[in-house]
């Protein structure tokens, strides 16, 4: 049986407000103190899964703001995936380009994984030049460039060229250093326990 918690004391309650009082204080001042408003470079990246499902959830973020959103999926090849079915439903909101081949153990041709991602990349350029457009995600875009698919000073110089207020999130594990130099915010997802180990195939809903 568990015990129920004794009843906090008039004092013990007192001093918790008051400790409380003060965080709140510090961290009004510390939320008062930012006064930047622009659009972030957003790089999740790391061994651990969830990197292109924080970026989507983002996409979901935005389209509750009535802001448009443009996926441009590196590597993957056309997919019938959940997030895409969802997103879609806002078809005035959302575009959507699976333009990958497939992953490089699976095209096993270097020239055609080039050409794709160099295709793939000038539609980006497209969504990045667009002041319409609220987010660019730029998914496994870091494993383009982790195998030199794509020209580093290129990417980095058209998503700093992009609109003031346009957000970009890139996702991919093995992010380059370049990449997390220009970033504004950083997220590794690490593994520390994976279902596949124990033999658990990909599921819809949760890999797909």
């Amino acid at each position: 049986m568990i015990d129920s918690q004794k009843p906090a004391s008039a004092q013990d309650a007192e001093h918790h407000r008051t400790k409380m009082q003060k965080r709140k204080a510090v961290q009004d001042k510390e939320v008062a103190s930012k006064t930047v408003e622009k659009g972030l470079l957003i790089v999740n990246t790391g061994a651990g899964k969830g990197k292109s499902t924080a970026a989507f959830g983002l996409a979901l973020r935005m389209l509750g703001y009535g802001r448009r959103v443009v996926v441009i999926q590196f590597i993957k090849g056309a997919w019938h995936t959940g997030e895409r079915k969802a997103l879609e439903r806002f078809e005035d909101l959302v575009e959507w380009h699976a333009l990958g081949e497939g992953f490089t153990w699976e095209t096993q041709d270097k020239a055609r994984d080039i050409a794709a991602c160099q295709g793939a990349w000038r539609v980006a350029q497209q969504a990045l030049a667009n002041p319409d457009v609220g987010l660019v995600i730029l998914d496994e875009l870091n494993i383009a460039l982790r195998y030199d698919y794509l020209p580093m000073e290129q990417v980095l110089a058209d998503i700093a060229a992009r609109p003031e207020s346009q957000h970009v999130a890139v996702t991919g594990r093995n992010a380059k250093e370049a990449m997390l130099e220009a970033a504004d915010l950083v997220t590794e997802m690490t593994l520390v326990k994976h279902h596949f180990k124990a033999g658990v195939k990909a599921q819809e809903g949760i890999e797909f």
